[in-house]
């Protein structure tokens, strides 16, 4: 591997803690308040106020998901509010998740998926209108090695035809599986894919290797809860010990350390406050060395398991 120096991920806004009043990241009662402080009108506002400060710190790629609440009707509003500005912005979106929550709190269930022909041809008009425009990038939402999605004849021509629209033709990843996943799907004869989503943080980064192999082939890397739903931002003991000697937040070091990830085009936050967001924005690059990341690492078994049993708030 080259020792050449690594020019930076950008930073993106993910909309997926603000699309919808209840998620599994920590800390949420701080963030946003009493559950009944986060009505549609209020969420809609934060959104917002969020996308217009990320507008100002410089980031330009949005991502939303028909199953983020109403993420992208919140954001398609808001271009609509800005016309000038969509030109420059990078969307990318994610189907085969709905959001049936209700806007309830104590819904028993907040998601549905189904990776089928016909989720895909219902939900690509449903992200058209709530945009108001085609998404740069649309992805399969959280494919695992269960999906039927990469064996599915039919809707890979049906991903195939909507590639050969210009939309950049994806998948997001999640599980302890990631990379196997990701790797099938790029070596699929005649892939409509070219962009992956992948988990990928200080704790859990064993999809690291397989992102390289698909940045090498071209496609765009994007990673998602570099903060682990929360996790890093104030800890564990080590990572925190790590932030406090470089100085800087917990969070920013999490950050800091993903954006300075070989082959990673894009690193999100999912900053829920404009002083989240804003210590992302300046985050610098922090390479963290190979040994500290496997003294940190949970086991990707043992973290994904964690993380399906958090509760959402």
């Amino acid at each position: 591997m080259s020792d050449d120096p690594v020019p930076p991920a950008a930073l993106g806004l993910g909309l997926a803690a603000v699309g919808r009043p209840a998620y599994i990241t920590a800390g949420r009662d701080d963030d946003l308040g009493a559950p009944a402080e986060r009505s549609i009108a209020a969420m809609r506002a934060r959104t917002h106020a969020l996308l217009d400060e990320a507008w100002r710190l410089g980031i330009r790629y949005i991502d939303v998901a028909r199953s983020y609440g109403h993420a992208e009707d919140f954001l398609g509003a808001w271009l609509r509010e800005h016309p000038e500005r969509a030109t420059e912005l990078t969307i990318g979106s994610k189907w085969g998740y709905a959001y049936v929550g209700g806007w309830r709190m104590d819904a028993e269930v907040h998601e549905r998926k189904e990776h089928s022909v016909a989720m895909f041809q219902r939900q690509w008009p449903e992200t058209l209108e709530a945009l108001g425009r085609a998404p740069d990038l649309y992805l399969v939402h959280s494919l695992t090695p269960d999906s039927p999605a990469l064996e599915d004849a039919a809707l890979l021509d049906e991903l195939r035809r909507l590639a050969d629209m210009g939309v950049r033709v994806g998948l997001s990843t999640s599980g302890p599986h990631q990379a196997a996943v990701l790797d099938r799907a790029r070596e699929l004869d005649r892939t409509p894919f070219t962009t992956v989503q992948a988990t990928w943080n200080l704790i859990e980064g064993s999809v690291g290797p397989a992102l390289k192999r698909a940045r090498d082939d071209g496609w765009t890397v994007v990673v998602k809860e570099v903060l682990a739903n929360g996790e890093l931002a104030a800890g564990p003991a080590e990572v925190a010990a790590a932030a406090a000697t470089a100085g800087v937040p917990a969070d920013a070091f999490a950050i800091g350390a993903a954006r300075a990830q070989r082959g990673v085009d894009i690193v999100l936050s999912g900053a829920s406050t404009l002083a989240q967001l804003r210590r992302g924005a300046h985050a610098a690059p922090l390479p963290v060395n190979d040994d500290d990341r496997a003294r940190w690492a949970v086991d990707p078994e043992l973290y994904w398991r964690r993380r399906s049993e958090r509760a959402w708030r």
